[in-house]
């Protein structure tokens, strides 16, 4: 009986240090191609659409786009297609083509041309 016991409390041990590798609350940052406030609305719209997604905010300046995830539903990777399906470069994923080509000709974050007008 003794040995039950101590077989259960060693795997109950086992499971709760599992369980707290991810975390429900954790900060990530992720770099985004993207040159205007319309990219702004897109990334973020498409980071919160992930399931798992608490808070993004994208900032236009540095490329950065800041979350708050709950590990336990969702991933760096994760977030990082999703954003790539709307159109926008992650160092993760590239967006598809077809994804870049339907953006806004003001959105082109690959064209030279439309970078130096936003500058």
């Amino acid at each position: 009986m003794k040995k039950v016991t101590l077989l259960i409390c060693l795997l109950t041990m086992v499971f709760s240090v599992q369980a707290q590798k991810k975390k429900k609350n954790a900060k990530v940052a992720i770099e985004v191609d993207g040159v205007c406030m319309m990219c702004k609305k897109r990334i973020e719209k498409a980071a919160l659409n992930t399931k798992g997604v608490k808070f993004a905010n994208w900032n236009v300046n540095t490329h950065e786009l800041n979350l708050i995830i709950d590990e336990r539903k969702t991933n760096k990777k994760m977030v990082c297609e999703s954003v790539a399906k709307v159109g926008h470069d992650t160092k993760e994923v590239k967006a598809p083509q077809e994804a870049y080509d339907a953006l806004h000709g003001c959105c082109k974050y690959r064209d030279g041309e439309v970078i130096k007008e936003h500058h």
